[in-house]
């Protein structure tokens, strides 16, 4: 890797983190950074890895968050950049036409840090922690329907799905029921409010995690679609690599790196043999992704203990390959990012 013009100004401007990149040296090796290169960091946040990725390289940076107040503090690192970064609002699904829009195709790299950044968890104004007791809102992009239409307007059914699925809450239904119940009473709107109803359905045992963090979790998930975003996210991915750009993608749960580890799986081509096709079987469509080395990458114990966000983050990386880009979704992955029938959830 080469060293950036202005690293000294980028490194003065991102000041003391607020947001600690996760597996960053990680991120930075995968991508293979070099001078004149254009990348793409998915998930701008507070600006950690943006930032990273200029003082890496002599390149140039679009970077994307569906935050608007994320794009409002990107601003000084912009001014900082000498014209090397771009900072536009838009979200993942969306990270194909925001590079042709600004020029900026094809990329050599692609970067994801999946999951909701400190500072939102951090502003009780957000919502999206029970730690404050703060409105229920949990929307990035600070518009659409917050977590408090769905827990007040969605049947007992729905709401189990939500918590089952995307939380993988085992007393879904349990919780659900007790939702239902207290809204008849009186509308939940806080999270501290709603924290207390789950508590009292599921109350946990004083060694394990608070019970309403899965639930949160859940309706984080269903307000902002993000496993439909990630997928969606890495498909447009797949059309914006240039042959040989690399792809990067960091995880924070079980969901969303299954669905990374399926998308990878499914577009490298593992498993598509010649001997388990039928006579007369299409041949199966070339790989858009080598994906090389043992994986996922995790954080080593020092980083965790410097950073403990970086528990359970798990990253994913590929190359990409000539073969053109696939116009279809594989059905397990489209099923792994969306609620399936109604009314699944468990007691």
């Amino acid at each position: 890797m080469t060293t950036g013009r202005g690293e000294g100004d980028l490194l003065a401007v991102r000041g003391p983190a607020r947001h600690v990149p996760v597996l960053l040296r990680e991120v930075l090796a995968a991508l293979h950074l070099r001078a004149g290169g254009r990348y793409l960091d998915a998930t701008f946040g507070a600006g950690g890895y943006s930032a990273a990725f200029l003082e890496a390289a002599d390149a140039q940076v679009l970077a994307l968050d569906r935050d608007p107040s994320a794009i409002a503090g990107g601003a000084a690192l912009v001014a900082a950049s000498n014209g090397r970064l771009l900072l536009v609002e838009a979200r993942f699904s969306d990270l194909y036409e925001a590079a042709k829009a600004k020029d900026f195709l094809p990329l050599d790299g692609v970067a994801f840090d999946i999951g909701v950044s400190s500072m939102q968890f951090d502003q009780e104004a957000r919502g999206f922690s029970f730690r404050f007791d703060g409105p229920l809102d949990m929307r990035m992009e600070m518009r659409g329907r917050s977590a408090a239409d769905i827990v007040n307007e969605e049947d007992e059914a729905v709401l189990a799905d939500i918590l089952y699925y995307f939380g993988e809450e085992r007393a879904s239904r349990r919780i659900a029921r007790a939702i239902v119940a207290a809204r008849a009473e009186s509308r939940i709107d806080s999270t501290r409010a709603l924290a207390a109803i789950i508590a009292r359905a599921a109350p946990a045992k004083p060694t394990d995690i608070h019970p309403a963090t899965k639930s949160f979790q859940a309706l984080r998930i269903a307000v902002n679609d993000e496993l439909g975003q990630l997928l969606a996210g890495l498909s447009a991915a797949e059309r914006a690599l240039a042959e040989g750009g690399r792809l990067a993608v960091v995880t924070f749960h079980s969901l969303e790196d299954r669905i990374v580890k399926l998308f990878l799986t499914e577009r490298g081509g593992r498993g598509e043999t010649g001997s388990r096709r039928l006579p007369g079987e299409a041949e199966p469509p070339a790989a858009t992704f080598r994906v090389e080395g043992r994986q996922p990458v995790t954080p080593t114990e020092a980083e965790t203990a410097a950073n403990p966000r970086a528990r359970s983050a798990k990253l994913r990386f590929a190359t990409r390959t000539a073969a053109p880009a696939r116009a279809g979704g594989d059905s397990r992955l489209s099923a792994l990012a969306s609620l399936p029938e109604r009314g699944k959830g468990r007691s």
